[in-house]
């Protein structure tokens, strides 16, 4: 399966960082970008149960391809999730399905630090996405 531009944008840039703290850094400004919930799309409905931290998450389906938006309180949390985002972003519903986590971040040299808390977290906003992309 072919991966979104986004993704090979991020897997580009992810690329170009020799150490954890470049990582880092790059993950903050990618957290930036996040497309801002409005103060109504932050309700306890676009609430993402299961992360340690307060997560929201819009979906909307167009023409078969799903585009989300999310939004943390955690700095780097919004970067995981803007790396998250660029992964899926546009895939159909099946292809949802087949978007591995573990291996995302393995790719972006992200994996080794992420905690298992996080990484509960992530897999949470990966299960939601899902199951809006179910619903619909």
């Amino acid at each position: 399966m072919s991966l979104p531009s986004s993704a090979e944008e991020a897997l580009d840039a992810f690329a170009q960082c020799p150490g954890w703290e470049q990582r880092a850094r790059l993950l903050m400004q990618w957290g930036e970008r996040l497309t801002p919930l409005r103060p109504e799309e932050r309700d306890e409905a676009n609430r993402v149960h299961g992360c340690e931290s307060q997560v929201w998450l819009v979906g909307e389906v167009q023409e078969g391809h799903w585009h989300f938006r999310a939004a943390s309180d955690a700095r780097l949390l919004r970067g995981l999730l803007a790396v998250l985002l660029a992964r899926v972003d546009g895939l159909s519903c099946s292809q949802l399905g087949e978007v591995d986590l573990t291996d995302w971040f393995n790719r972006l040299g992200l994996s080794r630090q992420l905690s298992p808390s996080r990484s509960n977290g992530l897999n949470a906003v990966l299960q939601r996405m899902r199951q809006l992309a179910a619903e619909n």
